[in-house]
Parts: structure tokens; C-alpha cells; sequence
């Protein structure tokens, strides 16, 4: 290996893009930085209380540059010559409408601010309506063709997101010439891609999100699709290939290198999701959990394919053949709100601060709501763990944007109940906590339950780094330690590491993670003498949660 040999990961996460540049000999970071998505950050073509989340594609090509361009200049000439090539990740399933070239709609005259010609984000549950409809129409066939993305298709992932994006905009319809998960899309522009049949799909996105399984030979019949609605008539044969992350996409464009600041030849890899290279950047081990946790969860577990041998689990986000590592069986859940859950509660009690001080004279508005917007989850922690816990506290119910494991269902809502005049807002927060850990735990559970050991936890993302409140129940509930990574930037140095690999500097993707990988901080071991009540509280979360489920199914 040439020593001086440099890499670029880029993560595409929910508010905000980063970048990293690394030293591929040994994973040091030369340079790091961060752009936060200037149309994301003002609300723009989104509506919470329609589940509706969007996204510009400028916001994502402004980030990358901006990011890109100043890890460069950081680093300087010397090592700018010796970058070798850029990985990618994303949040998923995020896809956009492209017209014949692959442009997405947003970029094209008249569709500048449609919303349904933008990245339809991850959290976006607009088609919880489609979703339904493609469970219950998969019962048709002879064929279970949801079985490797564990039996119940979201509405977060790519067909719901599709099917309804026609139904609901003619223009966009009319327009549309294929649709392109983010990851998949973001190199295609990086290599100067001009025709959307050129797009190279990750298997990471189609066999976790768009039914894509060598078992039946690519997607499921056009039948399928077609008898589901005749609208996906012209969308049953998308793509015929798909490839693994430590692949190359192609070379930098010229007019792309220029832009960035980067010498020709550097390598673009396969794009995938921001958890499944986030698990490579945490050091993923066989059988140990990595959580990624930050708006929501992703949780990922690698298995030998020889020791899985046609076992199918039930209940989760899909069971993809080197979707994770390549060469090793990728299984995917999730909690569809984790940092999300705490945010909300966060916002209802800023709400009096943003709301009622600015006609109060002498009080610097902004700058009180940003010191307590700062100070109020770490407060919470702090008077949160000094409560005595009893088996009969306040409980909470952590489905505040639907369940996505086990059994994903975006229509159930969250709960707080045995709140009294003695609950406050420490008390709601601890419940609120406890609940993420509960729903956590059903993930272990599911795995367990169905043949599957978890031998351990490993904690990755912002919730992991910054809240050793949150980490400590977690170890807690679940009666297992949980690792902490010695990295903030898990998901952009795993795209470091498969960038490593696609130039070719390490022979396969293991080989970067150990050679780049930092290893981990801190470790959180269950107090004993809690976890039995936990136990016991996990119970009550378990039983109402089956009722509030049936309340909504009766609805």
C-alpha cells in the first residue's frame, strides 16, 4: 500500500451532510466538516402533521460541496494529490423522481418547488395507505414476495413512496422516467452520468428497501406491481443489476474534480445506507448489534452466510447478502424515532420560550432560548437519573412517528399514561427514555425469538456519544453491556473504509475496518439491581402496546 495513500467519506444524514478525509494507512482523520441543509433547516416543503418530510436535491449538492471543498483546503496540496477516492452514505429509503437523463425533477424548469418532485425522506409517511396495500396484496401470490425484508413492507421504503408520488401528482407522473434511491443517485452525478438506465444500484437499497432478492431473480414479477395498480406498469424492470459498496460507480467527472478540488482518477464506490456503513465504521463484529442511533434507529447484525443457511427472520427491515459486508448476510431493524422522541418533548417545553417572550423588554429572546435549547435534555438526564424507580412510574409508548420494528406499522401512535399531579417534566422524560430502551429491547427480542443470538450492543451515532443517561438504562433494559465507539463520525469513516477498498488499497472492506478503525471508549454494564424492575416494567409496555395496536387497528 502506498502510504500516502487519502480517502473521503461523505454522510448524508437527516439535517446535515459531513465529510471526513482520512489517511487510509491508518483511518486518522486529516480533516472534517459540516454543512447543515440550508432549506431542511427553515421547514421548507414539509408538513408534520401530514408525516410529510422533503427534501431539495441543491441542499444535498450545496452540502457536499461546501464540505468536500474545505476538507481539501484543510489538508492542503500535498495530500489533495493523494486522494484515491470518495464512498458515500444516506439516509434510506429517500428517493426522488429523474427524467431520462437522471436529473431529478427538482432540478428541472417547473419543478423547482414541488415537493413531490424532492427526496422523499426516510420519516416521510405519506403512503402509509400504499403500504397496506402492497401487504395485503403480496397475499395473492404463491410466492412471498416480502420475505426478506421480514414479511411487512413500510411505508417509509421505496414502492409505497413510488406508487403514491404517481397517484397524487399527474406532472410529476407525466415526467417521472425512473426512480433513484439518494445513494444510488449520488454518485451517478459524481461520475458525470447522463442517462438514468446508467445508474448503478447499491444492494444495500434494493434488497432492504425495493424488493430486490437473487431468490427470485431481481424483482418480483411485473404482474405483481402491475395487478397492484397499473401506474407502476413502466416501473417493473428499473434496473437489472445490482452491486455491493466495495465496487466502484466510475471516476470523478472532470467538471465534478474541478469543483471539488480533486485530481482526476479518484474512484467514486457504490453508495449505501448511512447504518449499514456506519456499522463498518463501528467495527461491526458477527452477532453484535451495532445501533446507530440519532433520529431514529438503525440497527444492523452480520451473520455468516453458512451459519444463517435459508433461515428467514420475520418482523424486520430486510436480510440482504452483503448489504452490510460484503460476502455476509446484512440484517437490518430500526426504531422509526429515537433522538426524534426527545427533540419533540424538547420543542413542547422550549414552546413558552419561543412563543411568548418577544415583547418582553429587557430579555435577549434569542440568546435565553439558545442557552436553555442547549442545557434542557442534558438537565433532564441529570435530575432523570436521581429518580428512584418503582414498577408503578409513569410509562410511555415510543411510537411518536409509528413502529418500524417489529412489524412495521407508521399508523400507531405514542402514549404516556399513570401521569398524575405529581408528574413533571423530569418524570415525562424518564418515561419517554425508558420507552426508546423498551423499544430497543423488542428489536433484540425479535432476533432472539426467532433463532438469532445478539452476543452484544454496540452504541454509534450522537445519542451514543453525548447521553450516558440514555446509554446506561439502555444497558439496563436490555441486561447486556453496550460498547461505545471512540468515534463521532461512524457512518462517514465506514464510507472512508469502503473508499479504501473500492481504490483498491485493501483486498476487502474487513481489512480497511481493522487497519482504520479506532476502536471504543467507553462501556456501559447493566446495574443489577435495576434491571429486575425493568423487567417487570418492560411487561407493561409490552401489554399496553398491544392494546393501543388493537385501538388502532379497531380505527
Amino acid at each position: 500500500m502506498n502510504k500516502n495513500s487519502y480517502v473521503i467519506g461523505v454522510d448524508f444524514g437527516t439535517d446535515s451532510v459531513r465529510s471526513v478525509l482520512l489517511d487510509a494507512a491508518n483511518g486518522n482523520e486529516i480533516s472534517t466538516s459540516i454543512s447543515y441543509y440550508r432549506r431542511w433547516g427553515k421547514g421548507l416543503y414539509c408538513d408534520a402533521s401530514k408525516s410529510q418530510f422533503r427534501q431539495h436535491p441543491l441542499d444535498y449538492i450545496e452540502g457536499m460541496t461546501q464540505t468536500i471543498q474545505d476538507c481539501v483546503k484543510k489538508a492542503g496540496q500535498e495530500i489533495m494529490q493523494n486522494i484515491k477516492a470518495i464512498s458515500i452514505d444516506t439516509t434510506g429509503s429517500t428517493p426522488i423522481a429523474v427524467d431520462a437523463e437522471g436529473t431529478p425533477l427538482a432540478l428541472t424548469s417547473g419543478f423547482e418547488e414541488n415537493p413531490n418532485a424532492m427526496f422523499l425522506l426516510w420519516k416521510d409517511h405519506t403512503s402509509v395507505k400504499e403500504a397496506a396495500e402492497i401487504n395485503e396484496h403480496s397475499k395473492k401470490f404463491n410466492i412471498d414476495y416480502l420475505q426478506f425484508v421480514g414479511g411487512v413492507y413500510s411505508s417509509e421504503w421505496f414502492w409505497a413512496k413510488l406508487l403514491r408520488t404517481l397517484r397524487v401528482d399527474e406532472k410529476v407522473r407525466k415526467n417521472c422516467h425512473s426512480w433513484v434511491e439518494h445513494c444510488d443517485w449520488i454518485p451517478f452525478l459524481l461520475t458525470g452520468g447522463n442517462k438514468a438506465e446508467n445508474i448503478k444500484r447499491g444492494i444495500c437499497s434494493a434488497g432492504h428497501k425495493s424488493l430486490w432478492a437473487d431468490e427470485y431473480g431481481g424483482f418480483p414479477p411485473a404482474e405483481f406491481f402491475i395487478s397492484l395498480d397499473p401506474l407502476l406498469k413502466n416501473y417493473t424492470s428499473l434496473f437489472d443489476k445490482t452491486y455491493t459498496a466495495d465496487q466502484a460507480a466510475g471516476t470523478i467527472s472532470k467538471e465534478w474534480a474541478y469543483k471539488l478540488g480533486l485530481p482526476e482518477g479518484v474512484k467514486i464506490g457504490i453508495g449505501a445506507f448511512d447504518a449499514h456503513m456506519g456499522a463498518v465504521g463501528g467495527q461491526i463484529e458477527p452477532y453484535y448489534l451495532s445501533k446507530v442511533m440519532g433520529t431514529s434507529t438503525c440497527d444492523m447484525l452480520v451473520a455468516p452466510l453458512k451459519e444463517i443457511d435459508g433461515k428467514l427472520v420475520g418482523g424486520i427491515c430486510g436480510q440482504v447478502n452483503g448489504s452490510v459486508i460484503p460476502g455476509m448476510m446484512g440484517m437490518e431493524a430500526g426504531q422509526s424515532a429515537f433522538g426524534d422522541a426527545y427533540a419533540w418533548f424538547k420543542e413542547i417545553l422550549m414552546w413558552p420560550l419561543k412563543n411568548l417572550l418577544a415583547d418582553v423588554e429587557g430579555i435577549d429572546e434569542e440568546k435565553l432560548v439558545e442557552i436553555i435549547d442547549l442545557k434542557l435534555i442534558p438537565t433532564l438526564s441529570e435530575k432523570a437519573s436521581k429518580l428512584k424507580l418503582s414498577e408503578m412510574d409513569e410509562i410511555a409508548i415510543d411510537w411518536l412517528n409509528g413502529r418500524r420494528t417489529p412489524n412495521a406499522n407508521q399508523a400507531l401512535k405514542g402514549a404516556f399514561l399513570d401521569l398524575n399531579l405529581g408528574t413533571d417534566a423530569v418524570k415525562m422524560f424518564r418515561s419517554l427514555v425508558e420507552a426508546t430502551c423498551f423499544g430497543a429491547k423488542k428489536i433484540v427480542d425479535q432476533f432472539v425469538d426467532q433463532g438469532i443470538p445478539v452476543k452484544g450492543l454496540i452504541g454509534l451515532g450522537g445519542v451514543a456519544k453525548k447521553s450516558p443517561y440514555i446509554m446506561q438504562m439502555m444497558a439496563d433494559v436490555m441486561d447486556m453491556p453496550i460498547r461505545i465507539h471512540k468515534s463521532e463520525q461512524t457512518c462517514a469513516i465506514g464510507a472512508g473504509m469502503f473508499a479504501a477498498t473500492v481504490a483498491g488499497i485493501y483486498p476487502k472492506v474487513e481489512d480497511a475496518m481493522e487497519a482504520m478503525g479506532s476502536g471504543f471508549d467507553v462501556e456501559y454494564h447493566p446495574n443489577k439491581d435495576l434491571v429486575s424492575i425493568y423487567a417487570k416494567r418492560y411487561e407493561r409496555y409490552s401489554e399496553i402496546g398491544k392494546q393501543i395496536e388493537k385501538f388502532t387497528l379497531k380505527n
